[in-house]
């Protein structure tokens, strides 16, 4: 075989795996601890539309100034927004202080076979 046709089967193999490969994003959502109650659930609702497409979702609670001696809030904030997604997300990384923000990351449920 020559070694054209080589490299001509071999592009096609390559292309034929990357039309199989699922891609995932990382969609980020931030909070701020003192955040209403509509802004809130607005948010959720984008965050669940991120997850049913496919795409894992960082969910995000910035400080600023003097909130910082309140991170309690933010905890509770996540762990109500954990709750509240419920079923429809996998924990991937759980709630980490890091500075002015503290952060999760959920994933989309993996599909049983």
């Amino acid at each position: 075989m020559d070694f054209g046709k080589y490299k001509y089967q071999q592009s096609k193999r390559t292309h034929a795996a990357k039309q199989n490969q699922k891609i995932t994003h990382l969609k980020e959502v931030k909070f701020k601890p003192k955040i209403e109650e509509h802004d809130y659930q607005f948010k959720l609702r984008n965050a669940l539309r991120f997850l049913d497409d496919g795409d894992k979702v960082k969910i995000k609670v910035v400080f600023y100034g003097r909130m910082m001696a309140h991170k309690d809030m933010g905890r509770t904030l996540l762990n109500k927004f954990l709750e509240e997604v419920g079923e429809r997300s996998v924990v991937e990384q759980p709630i980490m202080d890091e500075g002015r923000n503290m952060f999760m990351i959920l994933a989309p449920p993996r599909k049983q076979k």
